[in-house]
């Protein structure tokens, strides 16, 4: 590279990703007083793929930092219940029902919730963030990460920091520059992504489906209903090779509630899809550089969890490292010292166990639930129900009531409270 039409320009914390990790991380550390410059690519936070699933753990992290209200004013769904399997018998959670602060999910646009971070972040003087802005390398000196390069409409930076975090998502360049690779744990389904519109059905929340070896899942938006159709891993060229016509049919057939409306899916560019990942970061850290977020553990879909984990891990990161950050700031060579790298270690130790606990949960439900619906899905045949949990649930009244108390207890203590739930301690420091 260019290093010569470099443009130097220093931060105690840079962050390489404006989505809920980056953005939450860069609040809570410029709440604390520590100057922190958030890159991100895009040039606003629009995008079809960014997941927008509020768990009520991440509610009460809003509520501690005093968003609770601002989040109410963004229009939004609340999903109450939750309804999987077939329409003879299904396995129902209420979640109203469940103790928690914020009993439902809330389907929050997550262009809003960003900015809405964004828009509160700037309220503190320390706070930057630049738009269309590409991190492409890491700075090095002494054998640690001091800082990052990132190219923009003007060409090529560079950005000194003490303390450089990736939480630029699972197909992080950082992540790759600093040598760490994850592991891939596996996935065996990828979801296509489309619109249905809504009409006067009173069915509502979010609704799972499964027969003759496929599988849907419905997500209420408001005016329209998010669909997730279930393929096998890397099975949608084939798909597309075929009329979109037989996707449709599939549909109808699992989600009759959407009717004719079906045909609003007039052909593949209707369709998305979704790579789902499984994968995570044996060590999260180099001496001066931290991965949180999807750069760390890379989630599927199954529980909507992934923005949910990506907030507990900053606020665990902002709550360890607020301390030493606010005093390395303090230090006049703080550019040419190194952030003890085992308080990079307490991060990962914190959130190892939450978070490698939860992607255990996401493939145990993968294998029950999605194991023999998968492989037949891409290839239109027929194929068993899902096995074991599922397949005794649905076979009689007595085995969903079953299925419900243990999903209840699933929902509320790993998908919806989360492992091992955060709070935010990291101090506030207003000039």
């Amino acid at each position: 590279m260019g290093h010569g039409s470099a443009r130097p320009d220093t931060t105690t914390v840079a962050i390489s990703g404006g989505g809920p990790a980056g953005m939450m991380l860069g609040l809570l550390l410029a709440r604390a007083g520590i100057e922190v410059t958030v890159v991100e690519k895009h040039a606003d936070f629009f995008n079809n793929f960014r997941g927008d699933t509020l768990h009520p753990s991440t509610r009460t992290v809003l509520d501690e930092l005093g968003l609770g209200e601002e989040v109410e004013r963004i229009p939004h769904r609340k999903v109450r219940k939750v309804t999987v399997g077939r329409d003879a018998a299904n396995i129902e959670v209420d979640l109203s029902a469940l103790p928690l602060d914020h009993p439902y999910i809330a389907m929050v646009p997550q262009w809003d919730f960003l900015d809405m971070l964004a828009r509160e972040a700037r309220t503190h003087p320390g706070f930057r963030l630049v738009m269309e802005a590409e991190s492409t390398d890491l700075l090095y000196r002494g054998g640690a990460v001091r800082g990052l390069r990132y190219t923009d409409g003007g060409g090529e930076h560079e950005l000194h920091s003490v303390l450089t975090v990736s939480a630029d998502g699972r197909r992080s360049a950082l992540r790759e520059r600093a040598g760490l690779r994850p592991k891939v744990l596996g996935s065996s389904m990828d979801v296509l992504w489309l619109r249905v519109p809504r009409g006067d059905e009173r069915v509502e929340g979010l609704n799972g489906r499964t027969e003759h070896g496929t599988m849907a899942f419905a997500i209420d938006r408001g005016d329209y209903w998010q669909i997730a159709y279930v393929i096998r891993k890397g099975g949608f060229d084939r798909l597309r090779t075929e009329p979109v016509d037989g996707l449709r049919e599939r549909l109808r057939a699992l989600l009759p509630f959407l009717g004719d409306r079906v045909e609003a899916i007039r052909s593949w560019d209707d369709v998305a899809l979704l790579d789902v990942r499984l994968e995570r970061l044996e060590r999260w850290y180099r001496p001066g550089y931290l991965c949180i977020g999807d750069a760390a553990h890379a989630m599927t879909p199954v529980g909507g969890v992934g923005i949910n984990l990506a907030v507990q891990d900053a606020v665990a990161t902002a709550n360890l490292l607020a301390g030493p950050l606010l005093r390395a700031q303090r230090e006049p060579r703080r550019f040419e010292r190194t952030l003890n790298p085992e308080l990079l270690a307490r991060v990962q130790r914190r959130r190892w166990f939450p978070d490698a606990g939860t992607q255990r949960v996401q493939e145990f439900m993968q294998r029950e639930l999605f194991g023999e619906v998968v492989p037949a899905a891409a290839d239109g045949a027929a194929a068993p129900a899902p096995r074991r949990m599922l397949e005794a649930a649905l076979r009689t009244p007595a085995g969903a009531r079953v299925a419900t108390g243990l999903y209840s207890r699933l929902m509320s203590r790993i998908m919806m409270r989360g492992l091992r739930p955060e709070h935010v301690t990291a101090p506030e420091l207003r000039p």
